[in-house]
């Protein structure tokens, strides 16, 4: 098995719902407060750790049901109050080993005192909602630590066993801490979270969330200060086929980083996965299975960036940093490092669009995409035949020939992802280009010709404007500027370019030893991969030489 770090808990809340004993839970807890006038205290050890356990009350904000509640339960409290539970560590030293629970009445018909009615499941008759909310304690154990508190405050713990299946989580995050000299590559351009965040979300469909914030809140500068990435069901699935929970992915610091020492473990940013409940219909409930099914999900993400990342996955080294609740030591759990595979989504991505071009596409076609790329918004094919002046059919017609490169739902389309959309938008900015490169082009032959230069100098004229080309002639030789060139086979390409202008050269019955022994350069812009500990960069590097050592 391999060795690989073990993740730690860190925020967690889930509403827990009992109602195998009715209200007995409530009408106990309100009995233990009056007897101690106001609250409880007491202590107790799970699995050889002292936890400190305080019971109290607050207002309620629900309506009181009178003399019983809509079942016929006997209610016979003057006022409705709610309780809590305050459970925390006493052998954390930091103090934030610990969690709260909200001790609410249910019942079927139940009322705020604004009148609005309570949500309670179908079937469900009457019980409590617990709404635990704690943080850096393992998910399974909040219920045996419920149970354990309760008691320790004289309620019967059996009141808080078997949950009911309506019961579900809300929140959950795990994290590692990584040294902040080796965590740029997960929140660098190139990098896992912004690649899935443009990859995998739909140009426009749903919900989308990608935040890329370098800068504290005082105003200074830090590199992946707060960066996240939120997927959906179906976006999560992409990334990672056997999961099922949409997530937040995010690297961060806490809001001092800067103002602590390198030995200060809030010196380094964490990585977590975070449980996003919002961002599905489903529900995850608080079984041990599904608690398991959280932890799993959780882990896996979070490694499985860390290895995509390039990051050593395994403990051990300066690439992790201690806390008080990261111990940053070997698992003991059998994970899988999830190829993420963005590059197969970014290649499938790229061929779908360079297929489109290459095969031709019509004038319908191309001024439906450059509608699509320069939008912002919802858009309907009813709305491109207006701005296109196209007949609604055509444009329709359109859309279905390239349905590979859009989706469309509901009225609507839209580019596929923000991939689609870079490359698109650079297809139809450079066939723009090319346009007005061909019409200077003809324009610059025009006036060649009425400057009473003959066809061959024209043609010239018209292949240099074409390719933007910039001749510039001396006495003896010439310099020829080739403008950008692409980064992938640009020495093939300056080939071909000099080659042809040769051809066009010595067809103006010119000197081609003049042109032979010229210069020339272009410039290719590429991306700079060795910045390992800051955003990977690009550079504009300017490649020149002798035209006769190009040509051969």
């Amino acid at each position: 098995m391999t060795v690989l770090i073990e993740t730690a808990p860190h925020e967690f809340s889930a509403n827990y719902l009992f109602n195998d004993r009715g209200l007995f839970p409530y009408f106990a807890a309100d009995k233990r407060v009056k007897e101690g006038e106001g609250s409880q205290r007491a202590s107790f050890t799970a699995e050889g750790e002292e936890w400190a356990v305080t019971l109290y009350f607050q207002e309620s904000g629900l309506e009181h049901p009178g003399k019983t509640t809509p079942s016929g339960t006997r209610f016979e409290l003057e006022t409705l109050r709610e309780f809590r539970l305050a459970i925390s560590s006493k052998d954390d030293s930091v103090g934030q080993r610990k969690f709260n629970a909200h001790i609410a009445p249910r019942w079927v018909g139940m009322k705020s005192k604004g009148g609005s009615r309570v949500p309670v499941p179908e079937g469900f008759g009457e019980g409590v909602n617990v709404r635990v909310s704690g943080s850096n304690i393992e998910f399974k154990r909040y219920l045996p630590l419920l149970q354990c508190a309760a008691e320790a405050v004289g309620i019967d713990s059996t009141y808080f066993s078997g949950p009911h299946p309506y019961s579900n989580i809300q929140d959950a995050e795990r994290y590692i801490r990584l040294n902040h000299e080796v965590s740029g590559p997960v929140h660098a351009r190139d990098g896992p979270i912004v690649q899935m965040g443009h990859l995998l979300e739909n140009d426009r469909e749903g919900y989308r969330k990608l935040v890329q914030n370098d800068q504290t809140e005082d105003g200074k500068n830090l590199p992946g200060y707060y960066h996240t990435v939120t997927l959906d069901q179906r976006r999560i699935q992409e990334a990672f086929p056997s999961h099922e929970l949409p997530k937040e992915i995010k690297h961060y610091y806490a809001r001092e980083a800067l103002s602590f020492p390198e030995n200060n473990p809030l010196r380094h940013p964490k990585l977590g996965a975070s449980y996003q409940v919002s961002r599905w219909k489903g529900k995850l409930g608080v079984s041990s299975e599904e608690i398991e099914q959280l932890t799993h999900e959780l882990e896996e993400s979070v490694l499985s960036v860390l290895a995509n990342s390039g990051i050593d996955v395994r403990p051990g080294g300066d690439t992790y940093v201690k806390d008080a609740y990261f111990p940053a030591i070997e698992s003991d759990r059998e994970r899988q490092i999830i190829d993420l595979n963005l590059t197969r989504i970014r290649q499938s991505q790229e061929s779908v669009v360079i297929k489109h071009i290459a095969d031709g596409l019509s004038p319908v076609e191309w001024e439906s995409l450059s509608v699509l790329v320069s939008d912002g918004g919802t858009v309907s094919p009813k709305r491109i035949a207006e701005e296109t002046d196209r007949h609604p059919d055509s444009v329709r017609r359109a859309l279905d020939r390239i349905s590979e490169l859009v989706e469309r739902e509901y009225g609507s389309v839209s580019l596929r992802s923000h991939y689609v959309a870079e490359l698109v938008h650079e297809a139809v900015t450079e066939a723009k280009r090319a346009s007005e490169r061909a019409l200077e082009a003809g324009a610059k032959a025009l006036e060649a010709a009425e400057r009473g230069l003959d066809r061959r100098t024209s043609a010239f004229i018209a292949w240099a404007a074409k390719h933007d080309v910039r001749v510039n002639e001396r006495d003896d030789s010439v310099f020829l500027d080739l403008g950008e060139l692409s980064d992938e086979e640009h020495r093939k390409e300056v080939k071909r370019l000099l080659r042809e202008g040769l051809s066009l050269w010595e067809d103006c019955k010119r000197d081609s030893v003049t042109y032979r022994s010229g210069r020339y350069r272009y410039r290719i812009t590429e991306p700079e991969h060795e910045l390992r500990s800051i955003e990977a960069e690009e550079r504009t590097r300017t490649i020149g030489g002798r035209v006769w050592e190009a040509l051969g």
